[in-house]
């Protein structure tokens, strides 16, 4: 069995390296040199960049993994261990020159993520978790709030940028938070908004339409502190993004039931 806890110090190092990069290149970028994969989908040079970075410094930690990476830098297949990689979580904001924006990066067993980061580049914070270990920004252990209502929750949702299916039931859904809950924030990185749960600064989180890579890690860190992941319909197990829900232990229950009912098929 590898150390988890090990394995994630040295892929914290990595992610802060690469973090270095992409602040760096935040100063001055050209806008101009951006790239669309699909509506309102857009990619940049530091997104293959930092990925590149990622997976060379990755394929060291960890030879035998292979790589699910929203760029494509790697397809390497590993039999057991799998890095999932978002290089730029929030390239939008990145390219508009607005925080926040993150890396994403977890390392999955046989499907299960055992170590992720999320670190947050423009203010530094590196959210770390691994199986059994807890979950940490910048070496201090983090938990889910304490809050055990849903009026007394902040609420952090994405809203969608290519698949409008579900955008009634989205917009109903967000109205009744609106009305119901101190409030609702949409920063534009789902991994930020994740680990905004695990240390308690929002309450709950959901949104459709995502991928592996941008939950993943976020997912570790939630549940790690303390917290509750499912989809639409309850289901904690193999989420890959397309449907989430996050949130404290106490305002999960009643926060998924709303969303069920509004959001479900």
């Amino acid at each position: 069995m590898n150390d988890y806890k090990k394995i994630c110090t040295e892929l914290e190092a990595a992610v802060r390296e690469t973090g270095e990069f992409i602040l760096k290149e935040s100063e001055g970028f050209d806008i101009s040199r951006t790239e669309t994969k699909g509506l309102h989908d857009l990619v940049s040079y530091v997104d293959k960049g930092s990925e590149k970075m990622l997976v060379d410094r990755l394929s060291i930690i960890l030879p035998e993994a292979g790589f699910l990476a929203e760029e494509g830098t790697s397809a390497k297949i590993g039999p057991r261990y799998c890095w999932v990689i978002d290089p730029l979580d929030g390239t939008t904001n990145f390219v508009h020159g607005l925080h926040p924006f993150a890396i994403s990066v977890a390392l999955m067993e046989d499907d299960q993520a055992v170590a992720g980061v999320v670190y947050e580049a423009g203010g530094k914070e590196s959210f770390t978790s691994w199986k059994g270990g807890g979950a940490w920004l910048n070496g201090k252990q983090i938990h889910v709030s304490e809050a055990d209502k849903l009026s007394d929750s902040l609420v952090a949702t994405g809203f969608p940028y290519s698949d409008f299916n579900r955008i009634e039931k989205y917009m109903k859904c967000l109205a009744f938070f609106c009305k119901t809950t101190h409030g609702i924030r949409r920063l534009g990185s789902a991994a930020i908004d994740l680990a905004y749960v695990a240390c308690g600064r929002f309450e709950a989180f959901y949104e459709y339409g995502l991928n592996p890579w941008d939950v993943a890690a976020g997912i570790l860190l939630v549940r790690e502190a303390g917290g509750r992941v499912s989809d639409f319909g309850g289901n904690e197990k193999n989420l890959d993004g397309s449907e989430i829900v996050a949130g404290n232990r106490l305002v999960f229950p009643e926060f998924l039931k709303n969303v069920t009912k509004f959001m479900g098929s």
